[in-house]
């Protein structure tokens, strides 16, 4: 089946995370929520496990079929050349509830990481399968509230004064100073779980206590321990993911900002709503704050056991009324739009997808559409295009780099 022109509605997929909200995508989306499910992802993209559905008014299709039984026209010769599918996953995120700490790995060593697993008969739908494809997974986030996150130990200075401040890591400053980093590491992530119930049990009392006195913000470690045990849950099995909200750096990003998150940096995102855009993998190794499975070896090996001066982008200013986050990385690229009463004239150069978060507008192209908020679009290859508002609409646009 053939669909006319090069713009298109696109209809993403929900996913219904544990972590997620129950009020942020269902306002955004415009969708009931009667079961009360959590709702965490909002996909746009080709995923093979929840391909978007895009629609020319008359025929709708996948996403990720049209682009197998049509690459050149829907992503362009070069970028299947190179990739082989569309090379991102563009996403809106809820956190609501803390996310994992995890690590992804290069897109080298998660090929070999693939192959190893593949020879050894692991199922990829086994729930201790570390590698789900042969791809790296960067990562850029653009806050679109108040968004907190854990990213990169921190500096060598304030993580020695955090070993000094918390008595109970005060036995550790020893192992630090001789090993550094992944010594220090290794030790808490390898540690038995009687020892870190041990050793943390007061450390967690404490910041409970500290918490109802209102001494905490959440710039503080301590207030994300609390969030473990905000419903009154028994200080016992005490998960080793609190030594990293000590270890690493909290980090804020405003309605705007942005933070990329390469492969090696431990992160994990605590609270808050973002738009996300990644290479198009599943490969997550897990450290902590998590029931899913974590592998310490394999966690260890990718790790950058090095100090990160968080990046907190605000975007440089490129004209034609778009901000730019740039990313390291060939797989993609993202743009925030902000219209008030003007336009934004641009040409694909392989697939974009363009969602609207606040406002509205209309895009002129090969076909006219209206994008409200919640909708977005797919623009084809070639497709030249204006998008126009008459009032404030914000919108942001996932591509790759030509």
């Amino acid at each position: 089946m053939a669909l006319v022109g090069k713009a298109f509605n696109l209809k993403g997929k929900v996913q219904h995370y544990a972590w997620g909200g129950f009020d942020y995508l269902q306002n955004l989306l415009g969708f009931e929520n009667s079961a009360h499910k959590p709702c965490a992802e909002y996909w746009m993209g080709a995923h093979p496990s929840a391909s978007s559905i895009i629609s020319d008014g008359e025929n709708s299709v996948s996403l990720n079929e049209y682009i197998t039984n049509n690459p050149a026209e829907t992503i362009n010769k070069q970028v299947f050349d190179r990739f082989g599918e569309l090379p991102y996953l563009f996403k809106i995120l809820d956190v609501k509830e803390m996310l994992s700490i995890q690590v992804h790995p290069t897109k080298k060593e998660a090929e070999k990481g693939f192959d190893l697993e593949e020879a050894a008969g692991i199922p990829i739908t086994a729930p201790n399968r570390n590698y789900k494809d042969r791809n790296h997974k960067p990562e850029v986030m653009v806050a679109l509230s108040e968004f907190w996150l854990l990213h990169g130990f921190k500096s060598e200075a304030a993580l020695e004064k955090t070993l000094e401040d918390i008595k109970e890591f005060n036995v550790l400053i020893g192992l630090f100073r001789q090993q550094g980093y992944k010594g220090l590491y290794q030790f808490v992530m390898e540690m038995s779980q009687s020892n870190i119930d041990t050793l943390l049990h007061s450390l967690v009392e404490r910041e409970l206590r500290r918490k109802s006195n209102n001494e905490l913000t959440k710039a503080d470690a301590g207030w994300w321990v609390c969030k473990l045990f905000e419903d009154g849950q028994e200080i016992k099995n005490i998960d080793r993911g609190i030594f990293s909200i000590y270890f690493f750096n909290i980090v804020k990003a405003n309605a705007g900002e942005a933070v990329f998150q390469g492969a090696g940096i431990p992160h994990a995102y605590l609270e808050g709503q973002n738009v996300e855009l990644m290479a198009n993998s599943d490969n997550v190794l897990r450290g902590g704050l998590t029931p899913k499975h974590i592998d310490v070896p394999e966690l260890m090996k990718h790790t950058l056991f090095e100090p990160v001066i968080p990046n907190v982008m605000s975007g440089t200013d490129v004209g034609n009324n778009e901000l730019h986050y740039p990313c390291p990385v060939p797989d993609f690229g993202i743009k925030k739009i902000s219209l008030d009463g003007n336009k934004h004239q641009s040409q694909a150069y392989s697939l974009e997808i363009i969602i609207a978060i606040e406002g509205g507008a209309v895009l002129n192209g090969s076909r006219n559409l209206v994008i409200k908020q919640g909708e977005a679009v797919a623009l084809f290859p070639g497709e030249e295009y204006t998008i126009e508002s008459s009032g404030k609409c914000i919108l942001y646009k996932a591509f790759v780099p030509s």
